[in-house]
């Protein structure tokens, strides 16, 4: 049996072409042959993340469940790392679980490659997580980039120089073949369109390189100037700002000195607008959009500003999704940072970005459970400012500031980091912040967890202090549910009543729906259950609030399986698995795929019941999430009826297969449509040069050794992977190797 396709990892498409470090990559890939830790080391600007993920490239083939990139740049609280692998490896902290102990369990038999990016602001707690990940998971090898090692057991120390400088008399021919020339010269002709290397400014180049040490960074902000300046003009204005730092000199300066002194006069080059623009950028967190940069940067002409810096190579832009966001190198921002100071403009900018996102995030509470689907995407892409701005109240003790911002990111912790939800809450709470609605939020938390006594005593304090009608009724509703998970019956049914004696809007009602639906389904009422879940679902779907209706769905499915009637179940499980993907609930997705799979089994579809059953198992685990306890009964019969009619080995063959198979793919199959691209077994999508080269990526050669095996310039190459990821929606060449491999294509 062919093994299913599983996500191979989250690489990016390398955006320009990779030069030269052939030395560097083979260092590296023997040190992996001998080391599980092998840690890049180098200063700001020398290229190791790029050789980092060249590197994890050329090796995925070697790592069946995936090369994983693991950027910290923007992480800065020390304990957020675990949480940061378990968002690269997509898993989720849905669970009452510490992260280190879900992603070592995650691991423990897998084998693949974490490449963990910019470490050296993080080192102590990045040593810890890596130490703890190589113990308990032996198929795991980790290659780190950092600016001082890691010097944890084990750790291989690869430093990463600048890359190969030209010596001042080399031939035209040779001197093409040189790393640092053939970065400047490629970049040069992107950037101006018409460079070349020619025995006329071959003197100039090799000064140039010579002169900016080799340094990746320093190269490519000198390259992209050939817009306006010749190369001899370029080396002149380096060459008289080098020389005030030497006194006049040639003496060699420290290549933190050279990169930065580039920096200066590339930053010294733009109009005042921009270096405004430019040192308020370093506010940000993380990724940031036009929209967010004219408010905090207060920019009237934030368009026209920022093309000027991407254009420079100062702003990095990347896609989420049809949205065009930004981000700034760790070094651009650690430059930005000291110039916005030295503007005193730094309280201020501050102060704008946390009035900023407080802002957006309150305005928004109300709207988001209208215009979920959107309001995620935009919390995906905003979360670290978001979650700066929280620090940023914990740290001036503004609790109460801190505790609202908190719950209205509630739609967030529900589906995507619960976990990381009640770490804020719980410190916000602990350090002041006492008020109803965040005892209410930490009590929901709770109960998505199945920890009824945390729920209980969060709900209790959230009764206790709710002056609200509709935030008393849904604390009361909570508390229910936590009841009647404890197997209180009595109390459950007691504070359900005074739910509805408290308020009856619209949220009031609805969440007193959903207790209703769930002590029904726990004490097996299922009349009660049935009456609770249709109101819901006419009601959550007639007001357009999706997370509602996706639970109300699943609980009229449930009892609707429960009671036998197999064909009412089927488009209830199907909708609200639809609305689970495309909310990106993963606790829901595995409570769907059980029941669709519950489902097969009882309409004589055995083989799909093994598969939707064993991949419910991987979501449920992803997500850190406890089986329901209403779904034992259900699940246990399920599969006992689908290993009696396949036999109990094919069963299992069956079950380990879904278990296998992608979230996507498990998804498409329960809800019966087509496999994606990455599980077809044809490459029709590929034109027959395409295919070409993606049989030479997957035998994991470089762009340069395709070009010369098909008789094609390494530029040529580079457009057919651009055009193999663009048709296959992948991201890296990894993701093109597993396609390939799949089915021996």
């Amino acid at each position: 049996m062919a093994r299913p396709p599983r996500l191979s990892g989250n690489l990016p498409a390398e955006a320009t072409s990779f030069v030269g470090r052939r030395h560097e990559l083979a260092d590296i890939r023997r040190k992996l042959t001998e080391a599980r830790l092998v840690s890049l080391v180098g200063p700001g600007g020398v290229g190791k993340t790029r050789l980092a993920i060249r590197m994890a490239a050329d090796l995925g083939r070697g790592f069946p469940d995936g090369t994983w990139l693991v950027e910290l740049a923007e992480v800065r609280d020390p304990a957020r790392v675990g949480d940061t692998v378990l968002t690269t490896l997509d898993l989720r902290d849905q669970a009452a679980t510490e992260p280190l102990a879900r992603l070592l369990s995650y691991l423990r038999d897998k084998k693949l490659l974490l490449v963990v990016d910019n470490c050296e602001h993080l080192v102590e707690a990045a040593a810890r997580l890596v130490t703890e990940v190589l113990k308990a998971a032996p198929g795991v090898r980790v290659m780190v980039t950092s600016r001082e090692p890691l010097s944890a057991p084990g750790e291989h120390v690869v430093p990463v120089p600048p890359l190969e400088l030209p010596a001042a008399h080399t031939p035209l021919t040779r001197l093409r073949q040189n790393e640092a020339v053939t970065l400047f010269v490629e970049r040069a002709a992107a950037g101006s369109g018409a460079f070349e290397l020619t025995a006329a400014n071959q003197a100039v180049v090799v000064d140039l390189c010579r002169r900016l040490d080799g340094l990746p960074l320093a190269i490519e902000l000198a390259a992209v100037r050939t817009r306006v300046l010749t190369a001899g003009q370029i080396l002149d204005r380096l060459t008289d700002r080098f020389g005030l730092l030497v006194g006049g000199g040639r003496a060699a300066l420290p290549r933190h000195q050279t990169l930065r002194t580039t920096i200066d006069w590339s930053h010294d080059l733009l109009a005042a607008g921009e270096q405004t623009l430019l040192r308020r950028l370093c506010v940000f967190a993380g990724r940031f959009t036009l929209e967010d940069i004219e408010y905090v940067c207060d920019s009237a002409d934030a368009l026209d500003l920022l093309s000027s810096l991407v254009d420079k190579s100062l702003v990095m832009k990347e896609d989420a999704g049809d949205l065009a966001c930004y981000r700034l190198h760790e070094t651009m921002r650690e430059y930005a940072v000291l110039k916005l100071r030295a503007a005193g403009e730094e309280k201020a900018v501050e102060r704008r970005f946390a009035d900023y996102y407080r802002t957006r995030c309150l305005r928004s509470t109300a709207e988001a459970r209208f215009q979920l689907v959107e309001w995620l995407e935009w919390m995906n892409l905003e979360i670290d400012n978001v979650r700066s701005v929280l620090r940023r109240s914990l740290d001036e003790e503004d609790f109460s500031g801190g505790i609202a911002l908190a719950t209205s990111l509630g739609w967030y912790w529900m589906t995507r980091a619960t976990n990381e939800g009640v770490r804020w809450l719980d410190e916000l709470i602990a350090s002041g912040g006492d008020n109803a609605r965040g005892h209410f939020m930490r009590g929901f938390l709770a109960v998505l967890q199945s920890d009824p006594v945390a729920a209980a005593s969060a709900l209790e304090k959230a009764v206790a202090a709710a002056r609200e009608p509709s935030l008393l009724s849904q604390s009361l509703s909570l508390a229910s549910m936590a009841a009647s998970m404890t197997g209180d019956r009595e109390s459950a049914e007691r504070l359900l009543g005074e739910a509805r004696a408290a308020c009856d809007d619209l949220p009031a009602t609805l969440m007193s729906l959903q207790a209703q639906s769930l002590n029904g389904l726990f004490d097996g009422d299922l009349d009660s259950v049935r009456s609770a879940s249709s109101q819901g679902v006419r009601i959550s779907r007639e007001i357009g609030d999706l997370y509602s209706l996706d639970m109300m769905l699943f609980n009229h499915g449930s009892v609707m399986l429960m009671a036998g009637d197999l064909g009412e179940s089927k488009p209830l499980f199907t909708e609200a698995l639809r609305i689970a993907h495309r909310i990106d609930d993963r606790v829901a997705q595995y409570c769907l795929l059980d029941a669709l799979g519950c489902h097969a089994a009882g309409s004589g579809e055995a083989r799909l019941a093994a598969r939707l059953l064993g991949a419910a198992e991987t979501v449920r685990s992803g997500a850190g999430a406890s089986i329901l306890p209403f779904l034992v009964p259900l699940v246990t019969r399920a599969e006992q009826s689908a290993a009696a009619e396949l036999g109990p080995s094919r069963f299992a063959a069956e079950f380990e297969a879904g278990k296998r198979l992608s979230r996507a793919a498990a998804i498409g199959l329960a809800l019966g449509e087509p496999p994606p691209i990455a599980a077809s077994t044809d490459v029709a999508p590929l034109g027959k040069r395409e295919a070409e080269v993606a049989r030479l990526v997957a035998d994991g050669l470089s762009n340069k050794q395709i070009g010369a095996r098909l008789f094609i310039s390494e530029h040529t190459v580079d457009s057919h992977v651009r055009h193999i990821l663009n048709k296959l929606g992948f991201k890296s060449r990894t993701q093109i190797a597993a396609w390939m491999a799949a089915s021996d294509r």
